[in-house]
């Protein structure tokens, strides 16, 4: 177990926990699915610490001698590496780092995975993942923002594709509240007034009875983050 690391209280980001993102190589045209998610903490945050100790002692196991060279190339290329500083991670639209990444001292990981993470009740038992209704349910309470538990397995890349330091998401726990990052909802109730004749608020209107259909049989249409 000392190659998980566990993340206390750091704020969610870019959550892709109920359903997986998809994406799509340019090259090969081949899609990709992936549970994922980034954790947002300060710079002295105890999990961030040992994550880059364990990166430090992997790195000089694998490559010996070379792990400094490869350790600063990794550095110097941002998507070679799953963790970084705050102010790397800026929205192309308003040249400004993305909520929650400017506070001072803020760093991240990004961890993912194939198939979905394991999801962590608030008493700590796992969710049985064969009740997708239990599981969706708890994922979809992870929103942008709020502070959860996690956990992480940091490995090292070295194939074909490159060098890099790249992170399993093994599990995830809601633990609070907080600031959603984004505009958050919006309330539009102040620009509408009382409709004339409308039902008093808190009451429905009865709707009066449909004519029943001309013929059997009518499709019903479902439409389906």
């Amino acid at each position: 177990m000392s190659e998980i690391i566990f993340l206390s209280d750091v704020r969610l980001s870019f959550p892709h926990l109920a359903e997986p993102q998809k994406q799509v190589n340019e090259q090969t045209g081949a899609t990709r699915i992936s549970y994922n998610a980034e954790f947002i903490m300060p710079q002295n945050h105890a999990g961030f610490q040992q994550f880059m100790q364990r990166y430090g002692a992997m790195a000089l196991e694998k490559w010996k001698e070379h792990a400094q060279t490869v350790m600063g190339m990794i550095q110097n290329d941002r998507k070679t590496r799953c963790y970084g500083v705050g102010t790397e991670k800026v929205n192309k639209k308003t040249f400004k780092p993305y909520d929650g990444y400017a506070d001072a001292g803020a760093v991240f990981i990004t961890a993912g995975r194939d198939s979905a993470p394991q999801m962590i009740q608030a008493d700590g038992s796992p969710v049985d993942p064969a009740n997708t209704m239990a599981y969706q349910q708890l994922a979809r309470k992870m929103y942008g923002g709020c502070r959860v538990n996690a956990a992480v397995k940091p490995w090292l890349q070295d194939n074909k594709h490159g060098r890099g330091i790249r992170c399993d998401l093994i599990a995830v726990q809601f633990c609070k509240d907080d600031t959603p990052f984004g505009e958050g909802s919006v309330d539009a109730s102040s620009l509408f007034g009382a409709v004339a004749g409308g039902a008093p608020a808190g009451f429905g209107a009865v709707a009066p009875a449909m004519p029943a259909a001309p013929f059997a049989g009518l499709p019903s249409f479902l439409g389906g983050q």
